[in-house]
């Protein structure tokens, strides 16, 4: 009986490494400034064992005090029949969030801060986004 609990137990924290390791992970690129457009270069990538259906993101921009000048919400995968296809596991894409500022923009010394609030896994899985997204903005 006892060997029986061992080996649940260990197939238990077997699952949980896997599923550690899986991950969403979101690369934001440096940002570009046209006028007053600015783009915001996301790469995705799926490293869970199952498709990503929707994912959605907000995009905040702030300027060199930390004030925010622009933000936006989007579906970054899927969302609503927009004709953006799931994210397959180990497969990637990419998405530009486009901020259109009210004002001219007084300084190009501008950082954004990512936030997925929303995975929607196959299956209609809602999931936890702060346990399966990572987030590398070094690049900025």
């Amino acid at each position: 009986m006892n060997q029986i609990k061992f080996s649940a137990l260990f197939l238990a924290c077997a699952l949980l490494a896997l599923t550690a390791q899986a991950q969403l992970a979101v690369t934001v690129s440096p940002l570009k400034i046209t006028g007053q457009r600015v783009i915001v270069p996301l790469a995705l990538t799926n490293h869970l064992p199952q498709s990503v259906v929707s994912a959605r993101a907000m995009c905040v921009l702030l300027n060199e005090q930390g004030k925010m000048v622009g933000q936006t919400a989007k579906w970054v995968i899927g969302g609503g029949g927009k004709g953006r296809p799931a994210l397959t596991p180990n497969s990637g894409t990419t998405y530009n969030f486009v901020i259109t500022s009210p004002q001219p923009l007084t300084s190009t010394n501008l950082t954004t801060k990512i936030v997925v609030t929303r995975v929607i896994l196959e299956h209609h899985q809602i999931t936890n986004a702060n346990a399966v997204v990572t987030i590398d903005s070094s690049a900025k």
